[in-house]
């Protein structure tokens, strides 16, 4: 509607009839009908990338004509998993969303863990998981060489009582999802931004140096790699 405004096919009640259109009318339709053109395949769940950090996750889209083109997601431990009902990973990924129940599979399997410090809010997580996430070289990577854990630092889910804490870094009493994993993330891996990615061992030490937001793909499987070779060095 906004390109045929721009055109003059569309008028309100005060405008007077556009006989010739100006050069930056023009443009501004050929601008808007050009980003029309490229979100109508959205309306049919697929990906758009350019838009990735400010779109809902692919996972939560109902309407998804392209669901049976992502990966199938392999049940990683045969158990149920914490927080599975709250949380999904991005790809038909599998992993988990608790810590230390990701650090107790990892040692059972003999594989690095990948710590993702993630947000519903996140613009620059989503934008990773849209844009270098199903990269086939990191894809492949995430899904056989690690056990991925996502870590949500604002999630307001309240958890029981017993389960709360006063942090040593604040001295506040942490008592929901976030509030502790963003403690962890500050307290353990000193840093609080996300996304925030941590490839460790089996005791959550770091093997290599964190990485934050990075568009690039090879660099993010060659970080990958790197994890993975420190792991093996050990």
């Amino acid at each position: 509607m906004l390109g045929f405004y721009l055109l003059g096919k569309i008028r309100t009640p005060h405008d007077s009839v556009t006989e010739k259109v100006s050069v930056p009318r023009l443009i501004l339709s050929i601008i808007t009908f050009t980003f029309v053109i490229y979100m109508v395949p959205g309306m049919w769940g697929a990906p758009l990338k350019a838009l990735a950090g400010y779109l809902p996750p692919q996972s939560t889209i109902d309407f998804d004509l392209t669901k049976h083109q992502t990966s199938a997601a392999k049940p990683a431990s045969g158990e149920a998993k914490k927080y599975a009902d709250l949380f999904h990973l991005p790809h038909g990924l599998d992993g988990f969303f608790d810590y230390k129940e990701a650090l107790t599979y990892a040692k059972k399997v003999n594989k690095p863990v990948f710590i993702d410090f993630t947000g519903h809010g996140c613009v620059n997580c989503r934008e990773m998981e849209a844009r270098v996430w199903p990269d086939p070289a990191v894809l492949k990577r995430l899904e056989n060489d690690f056990v991925i854990v996502a870590l949500y630092v604002d999630d307001k889910t309240e958890l029981p009582e017993s389960e709360w804490y006063t942090s040593t870094y604040d001295n506040k009493v942490k008592k929901t999802i976030g509030a502790q994993n963003g403690d962890l993330q500050i307290v353990k891996y000193n840093n609080n931004a996300q996304p925030h990615y941590c490839i460790v061992d089996h005791e959550g030490n770091l093997l290599v140096a964190p990485k934050n937001y990075d568009l690039n793909p090879a660099s993010f499987a060659a970080y990958l790699d790197k994890g993975k070779a420190a792991f093996e060095a050990k």
